[in-house]
């Protein structure tokens, strides 16, 4: 027995020494296959989502070729080509924000920038994995121009920003008159409107006036979905207006990044074609005609109704002296609630109206949300006509100030100029003076 388990115990000795080099030896391969993977340099990743800063470059429709385009920050210097398409994209490596400048001397003979001054544009790959960068191109306006026509073409552009101010301007006079507040989530308003409108026209392909009137009738009930749910419970707990007000801002914050999850980060197109119309010195387009003739419509229809009709009427009555109108009858909270509609409905038509000629994005009514208060300050706060013609004066400003200041700078035009209107005169152009005391 035990001549057997010494056998047994050297043969299983045995054993385990074949089977250790075998292992061994095995792994011999699989090693040499690890050094040579190591000795790989950067792998392809597999399955990884790119950071792309793509565009089109399009003149009246067409795609235009051979359009460069440089692209630097975060250590980056690369330059792309547009295609037969127009189309152009470069890969990056790391989120950041870069800068993309259209190098003008590859555009063709005859062809470059709508807006001269438009050189270069930000691609923000900090949220997004995928930036879209838009030029629109038009006649090429490189040439030295008189002064008198640049004058004329900047007082143009001015009346159209104007316009457009004061059509989403006006919600926000409408609603301080009778409230007291000053909304800051007026600006999500505005981008409510345009990405909504290209939700219907580009994305579902709906006709422009069924996309339209859909888009202002949701911005209505959205702004009566705010007072409802937000602004009529806290008036009826009596909460204090700056309480009041840095709702609204926290409520800006929300909204704003709501469209951004639901929209995304990028550009969007909601109009790809611009139709050139050539008025003098002026080269403008059909889209900037039509909103400026539909906001001057818009102007004159709100007009009327404060003036002309029994709401309008009771509208301004609340403005003036909520309690006084309260006395005579006047349903104030009813009117409120009218003020909210009407001041949503007209938001949403100043967002498509501005996408339409701009194009949309996610931070667009944030972009000008300052402008919208300093014409509603410089016209004098709570009355709608003081809200218009401040948004021109405001429009005027910061257009016309580009022909002596870097066009960065001409924003600050504006609140230069508000702050020595109400150094003058603290009410605002057409406000009311008012006892302290």
């Amino acid at each position: 027995m035990i001549q057997l388990s010494q056998a047994r115990r050297f043969s299983l000795a045995i054993g385990a020494v074949f089977m250790m080099f075998g292992i061994f030896f095995g792994s011999l391969p699989a090693m040499g296959a690890n050094e040579a993977k190591a000795a790989t340099p950067n792998p392809a990743p597999t399955n990884i989502s790119q950071l792309l800063i793509k565009g089109t470059v399009k003149n009246e429709g067409v795609g235009v070729a051979g359009v460069k385009f440089h692209v630097t920050g975060n250590g980056v210097d690369l330059t792309a080509t547009s295609g037969d398409d127009g189309k152009w994209q470069l890969v990056m490596q790391e989120k950041g924000v870069y800068k993309v400048e259209i190098v003008l001397d590859s555009l063709p003979k005859g062809v470059g920038l709508r807006d001269a001054s438009l050189t270069s544009r930000d691609a923000d790959l900090t949220i997004t994995d995928t930036a879209a960068v838009l030029f629109p191109l038009g006649k090429d306006i490189r040439v030295v121009q008189p002064i008198g026509d640049q004058i004329i073409i900047r007082v143009f552009a001015g009346l159209n920003l104007g316009l457009l101010l004061a059509v989403a301007a006006i919600g926000i006079s409408l609603i301080f008159g009778t409230t007291g507040l000053n909304n800051f989530a007026h600006g999500e308003m505005v981008t409510f409107g345009a990405l909504f409108m290209y939700l219907f026209y580009a994305v579902l392909g709906w006709p422009v006036i069924l996309a339209a009137a859909v888009t202002i009738a949701l911005s209505a009930v959205f702004g009566w979905s705010q007072d409802a749910a937000i602004w009529r419970p806290l008036r009826k707990r009596r909460t204090g207006l700056n309480q009041m007000m840095i709702v609204s801002i926290g409520l800006s914050i929300v909204l704003r990044y709501l469209l951004l999850l639901f929209f995304g980060g990028e550009t969007k197109t909601i109009n790809p074609t611009f139709e050139s119309v050539e008025i003098g010195p002026i080269l403008t387009t059909v889209n900037s005609l039509t909103s400026m003739g539909i906001s001057a419509v818009a102007l004159a229809a709100v007009a009327l109704f404060l003036t002309r009709t029994r709401i309008g009427k009771a509208t301004r009555a609340v403005s003036d002296n909520a309690a006084l109108a309260a006395s005579t009858g006047i349903d104030v909270e009813r009117i409120i609630r009218i003020v909210w509609v009407l001041a949503g409905a007209l938001t949403g038509l100043a967002g498509i109206l501005y996408g339409m000629q701009f194009q949309g994005n996610w931070l667009m009514g944030f972009s000008i949300l300052l402008l919208l208060f300093a014409s509603v300050t410089l016209g004098g706060l709570g009355t709608a006509l003081g809200a218009t013609v401040g948004a021109l004066i405001i429009g005027m400003v910061v257009e016309v100030s580009s022909l002596v200041l870097p066009t960065d700078l001409k924003y600050a035009a504006s609140l230069i100029i508000l702050i020595l209107v109400l150094l003058v005169r603290p009410q605002g152009v057409l406000g009311k003076k008012q006892r302290i005391g």
